[in-house]
């Protein structure tokens, strides 16, 4: 990571830290990952590699730097997702800022309407940090447009445990997929889609 991103991500972390904390209503506030989840976020693209990226909750587009920051090494795209105009436009400044816009496609849509509207297995990395209790009806569309091989990494599978039962329940219950539970920030629940990629 160059120094103009790294720099970039430690002064959006700590604006997201002080709004977070003088923010009542929880639509305003940034909720950004951990700079240890962008971390591992960054480890995981880089690995497999993954050349198209879904992450569904952009906020400010702190996440996003660290995923696009990551394609970038792959030669790859992440699309993300966000209804929220004010973080969407927030998101954008950002993304110019860290000169990473054209590795990042914003979408301003609801997600079950993203996710409905992609083709099958055509993302390798879905990291999903949004609305956690629409993820158990989001899930038949997040194992179709995943490809064989990709990885689904939710956030906040510690912090938010009790909101994600039934969601960890379905993928538990599905054949296709494997899943564990990694204490990096708030808890990142990996769920491996089976198969090898075409």
């Amino acid at each position: 990571m160059n120094e103009r991103v790294g720099s970039l991500l430690q002064e959006i972390e700590a604006f997201g830290k002080a709004n977070d904390a003088r923010a009542a209503d929880r639509s305003q506030k940034m909720l950004n990952i951990t700079p240890e989840t962008g971390e591992f976020l960054s480890i995981l693209v880089r690995h497999q590699p993954a050349k198209r990226v879904l992450e569904i909750g952009t906020s400010n587009g702190y996440s996003t730097l660290w995923l696009a920051d990551a394609v970038s090494s792959t030669d790859g795209t992440i699309e993300t997702v966000e209804m929220n105009p004010e973080k969407a436009r927030l998101a954008r400044i950002n993304f110019e800022r860290a000169g990473l816009s054209r590795f990042i496609h914003l979408v301003e849509a609801d997600a079950a309407e993203v996710l409905a509207a992609a083709a099958d297995s055509i993302y390798d990395f879905v990291f999903l940090d949004s609305e956690r209790t629409e993820y158990l009806s989001w899930w038949p569309h997040i194992l179709r447009v995943l490809r064989p091989g990709g990885l689904v990494v939710c956030d906040n599978a510690i912090s938010h445990k009790h909101e994600l039962e039934e969601f960890t329940a379905a993928v538990r219950r599905t054949p296709s997929s494997s899943m564990c539970l990694v204490p990096v920030g708030k808890g990142q629940l990996l769920i491996l889609k089976h198969g090898e990629p075409a």
